[in-house]
């Protein structure tokens, strides 16, 4: 007589992502121009060219190659980089404007995608990793991560002032608050602010201000979580240390 008992795998299958995905995940290249070079026929699995970029995959089982080379996962980078004022955050611009990979062009190293953003006219501590998995932690919108800015704004906001960026706003239907906002030093018509964020939406610290009737006229980023701009030099970068990647890690859950 048969078991009724349903049969099971004697392994479990590890589960099966898109193959951009499986690209992004090996630090070949972003999720989207994983797309694509896949859509232009520069992919293949097993030999066959695949222009699915949905196309379940498992880079553990099958042989994948971008442009013929044998696809393998990258030793995982991780740096930081001074961004200077005027820099594009991006692969690539369509108005020609220098982006963020013209600082280490000549560095001979492997693509590396932004772990976050700062807009064009922010400046400071930025991030740049292949570790999409580590990347995704640090960027989480559940803040896990806190960011520190230094804000020069025209105009000297008393301890009102101060308070109302702590206790928030709304603008465009979003609610923008600051985790902490602390004057560090003043001039006669200017100040600089030190503001703590616990998240990161589109131009948040401006559009913040902006509402309570500040202009900013510098920002920036001096750390996220525990590591520090330091004397990082404006435009130059640096790998980060094991430790300051684990420390990130920890810290970002």
């Amino acid at each position: 007589m048969k078991s009724s008992r349903p049969t099971t795998k004697s392994a479990q299958q590890p589960p099966r992502h898109g193959l951009a995905r499986v690209l992004s995940k090996l630090g070949v290249c972003s999720r989207s121009q994983a797309e694509i070079a896949i859509k232009a026929g520069r992919v293949s699995v097993d030999g066959r060219i695949e222009r699915n970029p949905e196309r379940p995959s498992d880079a553990q089982r099958e042989r994948i190659a971008l442009d013929g080379v044998d696809v393998q996962a990258a030793a995982k980078l991780y740096i930081a980089v001074n961004k200077p004022r005027g820099i594009v955050v991006s692969a690539a611009d369509e108005r020609g404007r220098d982006t963020v990979y013209s600082l280490i062009a000549d560095a001979g190293l492997p693509w590396l995608g932004p772990v976050g953003r700062l807009d064009k006219a922010s400046e400071g501590l930025l991030l740049l990793s292949n570790d999409t998995v580590w990347a995704a932690g640090i960027t989480e919108p559940a803040g896990a991560l806190v960011k520190t800015y230094h804000v020069q704004i025209n105009g000297l906001p008393d301890a009102a002032a101060l308070a109302a960026m702590v206790a928030g706003v709304v603008d465009g239907g979003e609610r923008l608050s600051a985790v902490s906002a602390s004057l560090l030093r003043a001039g006669e018509r200017n100040c600089w602010l030190e503001i703590v964020l616990d998240e990161g939406r589109n131009r948040h610290i401006r559009r913040l201000l902006e509402v309570l009737g500040y202009d900013v006229l510098r920002l920036l980023r001096v750390s996220i979580g525990s590591l520090a701009l330091g004397d990082l030099a404006k435009g130059a970068w640096r790998h980060l240390t094991a430790d300051e990647v684990a420390t990130l890690h920890v810290i970002a859950g």
